[in-house]
């Protein structure tokens, strides 16, 4: 059977050859949406390069460098390329990515027609789905996933164009209940909104023995990961403040980012150099097993929608101390998942050397998360996008 549905994703977070993990999410629900009988998907990923001579800087030239079209792991994926302003352009972002590849889109449109936008952000990825839809006559969804509103929705110039694309969306998604409600009370229509959790591969994040783990790792003793971006909004400085009052216990960051310095100096401050590791960027493939060693997983920040490490830490039977923000307590229902904390050092290690001293069951976290799959999430997704198609035709 022809795929009938084509549709055209939006999204300024992709995974590339230069970042392969950055917005894997994003390629996990695309990727099982195309695999469905009924659509075919098209992935357009803006990069944004800034004026000369910003555009010399090494994390800038890594994107130009990216193809302009390619077949990344199965997925028909254009990275045209939009201007960038730097620190001040937020609020110029859809219109200026809009204008970059309308060109493209029609291009596309007129060989094979789209029948709906799914922009994966709700800024800037929305109000540009907007300006396209206008301009091809179909609907759009815009997805929400937690600093997309948090944030942007607190920026001077944005606030406006986000209420504005959720008015003119066929549909809305929220990653998390919580979320959904940060939404309504921004002033967007509850009913437009499906609440579309992250899906989850079980054959990769599953509990795994925690000692033969921390062996290929060589870790001896209780171990901590945190999973994210290190960036200040992520307060990766309150788990290294706890760390001195948690004995013997090695700290894992997995990510990158601008906060990495600060961070790092921090930790030599207190002098816990040698129980702090940053691992950088890790593989995703290789990310599993790590976090199936850790004792805790631990992410205590500012904002989330509801955070893939938080799905992925249970899945693999790590529990989880986390900040009460997004959808924190959808998924801490009781202790077996962990404990939800104030944004304090203290509280912080107290909830750990208290996991420490009450071991969780593996398999017991775990099912605190049994019921998240990609499959569900495809599913939910197709039924999504036909809706909005079927009422707007």
């Amino acid at each position: 059977m022809a795929k009938a549905y084509h549709i055209l994703t939006l999204s300024t977070l992709f995974p590339n050859a230069a970042k392969p993990n950055f917005g894997i999410f994003v390629e996990r629900q695309t990727s099982g949406l195309s695999k469905r009988e009924d659509f075919n998907v098209t992935i357009i990923n803006p990069l944004g390069i800034p004026p000369w001579p910003l555009s010399n800087l090494e994390r800038y030239s890594e994107l130009k460098s990216l193809p302009y079209h390619e077949n990344w792991r199965g997925l028909n994926v254009y990275r045209p390329h939009f201007t960038l302003i730097p620190a001040v352009g937020g609020k110029y972002n859809p219109r200026l990515i809009a204008n970059a590849i309308m060109p493209l889109v029609k291009k596309l449109h007129a060989e094979k027609p789209f029948d709906a936008v799914d922009a994966e952000f709700f800024y800037p990825d929305g109000p540009a789905a907007m300006r396209i839809a206008a301009e091809l006559g179909i609907p759009y969804s815009v997805k929400s996933r937690g600093a997309d509103i948090h944030h942007w929705a607190s920026v001077s110039g944005c606030k406006e164009q986000i209420i504005k694309a959720a008015e003119n969306a066929g549909g809305l998604l929220a990653v998390s209940e919580a979320l959904k409600r940060d939404m309504i009370a921004l002033g967007m229509d509850s009913d437009k909104i499906t609440v579309h959790y992250t899906g989850m591969d079980h054959s990769r994040f599953h509990p795994r023995d925690r000692e033969v783990e921390k062996a290929k790792l060589n870790v001896t003793g209780p171990l901590i990961i945190c999973v994210a971006a290190l960036i200040e909004r992520k307060n990766q400085h309150l788990i290294i403040e706890a760390l001195q009052h948690i004995p013997n216990a090695t700290l894992m960051f997995a990510g990158m980012g601008p906060a990495r310095a600060k961070f790092e100096a921090l930790t030599e401050q207190l002098g816990l150099s040698e129980r702090v590791r940053f691992l950088g960027a890790v593989d995703h493939d290789a990310l599993p097993s790590i976090i199936a060693a850790a004792d805790i997983s631990c992410l205590v920040s500012e904002s989330e929608g509801l955070a893939n490490a938080w799905v992925e830490s249970l899945a693999s039977g790590t529990p989880i101390v986390i900040s009460d923000v997004g959808g924190a307590r959808e998924l801490v229902k009781d202790e077996s998942a962990g404990f939800i904390v104030e944004r304090d050092s203290k509280q912080v290690a107290d909830a750990i050397n208290k996991l420490l001293s009450e071991p969780r069951d593996q398999n017991e976290v775990a099912h605190n998360v049994a019921h998240f799959s990609w499959d569900i999430n495809s599913e939910k997704m197709d039924q999504h996008l036909k809706n909005i198609i079927n009422i707007k035709s």
